[in-house]
């Protein structure tokens, strides 16, 4: 288990750093009982060790103006190696799909999108993600609300599971 190749204190270290990223590395190392210099040298060896992929602001969609939130189930012609990742990139190349994950199962793809507004979302479907090469068919729900939205990892659950294994 690749949580287990880490010691309790960098997985303290993660744990807070997920909770809150912009605390100071004296904050950190207070938080998790070890001095600045040390802990400031686990940071940098998480991020490069690719534990830590980088930090950033939990925005409000909503209130930026993107009152649309669609999920999007994608079926594609072929399945071959080449053409899944040639979907993949593409989606990346799409600024309203924030998230894509490829699925086991009924659907191939499944995309978080964002819009400023229904119509913005529709051009989208119709004219880019309905367009696109090796896409078989798309089936969409919009989102309504949103009752959980927790990022990163449980932490409380994988420490469980490892005193367990102990």
């Amino acid at each position: 288990m690749a949580g287990s190749r880490l010691d309790p204190i960098d997985r303290k270290i993660l744990a807070e750093l997920q909770a809150d990223g912009r605390m100071t590395n004296v904050e950190l190392a207070k938080r998790v009982g070890i001095s600045a210099p040390p802990c400031l040298r686990r940071v940098r060896t998480l991020e490069e060790q690719g534990f830590i992929r980088g930090y950033h602001a939990d925005v409000d969609a909503r209130e930026l103006g993107f009152e649309v939130q669609v999920f999007a189930m994608v079926g594609l012609n072929s399945q071959a190696e080449a053409d899944l990742s040639a979907f993949e990139d593409r989606c990346r190349e799409w600024p309203l799909v924030r998230e894509c994950h490829m699925l086991n199962g009924e659907v191939d793809f499944m995309l978080k999108c964002v819009a400023p507004d229904l119509s913005s979302f529709q051009s989208f479907l119709t004219e880019d993600l309905l367009k696109a090469d090796n896409v078989a068919s798309v089936k969409t729900s919009l989102v309504i609300r949103n009752a959980k939205d927790d990022p990163g990892v449980p932490f409380d659950v994988l420490e469980e599971r490892l005193s367990i294994e102990a």
